[in-house]
């Protein structure tokens, strides 16, 4: 009979070394898998059961360590970090490549005139402000109303820029013009993110020190996780929607796609599709998912504080969100 498994193994933490970028690109390229998001609700409640179970110490008959490792991926695949509630399905980091590779191709196919634009950008803002939510670090709850004029803000914002962008490319070249909806894409992001985040930015995070005990919210380290969240969703969406312009100019100057014009489309999502699978984990990691700053720049009373109660903690941990 086989040793029942240890209840040691640490499965709060990523099971690769979050301190590299190798370990942490490991990691979300196991998060971000496209195949999680096929997964039954019986399938989740099991693996939900299984690292509940272990977290309590109760280790399910027979199983692996490699099984309660597939178990806490699929767990974090689809439930909340902060919460623990589950998240929207196609919120979810899993649901990041065929969804954005059907937006993006899209956006970039159908480019040239207003209507689509109008049409692509809104979808893709609205796609975003779910993931924006989906995704927020924190388990403080945003109303309604708050989320309502985030989402009006941020689309308003981005279809704006995306129609100002556009105008501005009327009389210049067509490939210079496959670009506007990367261009749109990136400002997008610095207006989105931010307005379907503001709480965070208004009330802080929750902190935490390297034992997890709750230290209290900052409003700086909100900010340090929005940017970073940012800078990695906008070089996420930089080889899809850069790489495949290139290939597409060539590509329509061919005999095929002049007799098979309908082709353009499925052919521009499925590069950007084959971007993005490597994109999305790699862009994830470049930043670690349990972020840290020192205590020294946190707001000023919130240094007090903690060097009152915890006097020897110097570094203070947070979900940066994704």
């Amino acid at each position: 009979m086989a040793a029942e498994l240890s209840t040691s193994i640490n499965i709060k933490e990523p099971r690769w070394d979050q301190t590299t970028f190798v370990g942490r690109a490991k990691h979300f390229f196991t998060v971000t898998d496209p195949r999680n998001i096929l997964l039954t609700d019986e399938q989740l409640a099991h693996a939900h059961k299984v690292v509940t179970d272990y977290r309590k110490g109760i280790v399910s008959p027979g199983l692996t360590e490699d099984e309660l490792w597939r178990a806490k991926y699929v767990f974090d695949s689809a439930f909340h970090p902060d919460t623990g509630e589950k998240m929207i399905l196609i919120g979810r980091m899993s649901a990041q490549v065929p969804m954005n590779m059907t937006i993006t191709g899209c956006m970039m196919t159908f480019y040239k005139t207003t209507p689509a634009v109008l049409l692509w950008q809104w979808i893709n803002q609205s796609f975003n402000a779910i993931v924006n939510y989906t995704n927020r670090s924190g388990d403080a709850p945003i109303t309604v109303s708050q989320l309502g004029t985030a989402y009006v803000s941020a689309t308003t914002g981005a279809v704006a820029t995306a129609l100002g962008l556009n105008a501005l490319t009327k009389h210049i070249s067509p490939l210079i013009g496959r670009f506007v909806p990367f261009a749109a894409v990136a400002a997008a992001n610095c207006i989105n993110i931010p307005l379907m985040r503001q709480r965070e930015l208004q009330h802080g995070i929750p902190i935490t020190d390297e034992n997890d005990n709750r230290l209290g919210e900052s409003t700086k380290a909100a900010q340090q996780a929005i940017s970073q969240v940012v800078v990695s969703r906008i070089l996420m969406a930089s080889p899809g929607m850069a790489i495949p312009p290139f290939l597409m100019n060539h590509l329509e100057k061919k005999a095929f796609l002049r007799k098979f014009p309908w082709m353009s489309a499925p052919i521009q999502v499925s590069l950007v599709g084959f971007c993005l699978v490597f994109a999305t984990p790699l862009c994830c990691a470049l930043f670690p998912q349990k972020s840290s700053m020192p205590v020294s720049r946190l707001e000023p009373e919130l240094q007090e504080k903690i060097r009152a109660s915890h006097p020897g903690v110097e570094r203070v941990y947070f979900n940066k969100g994704l």
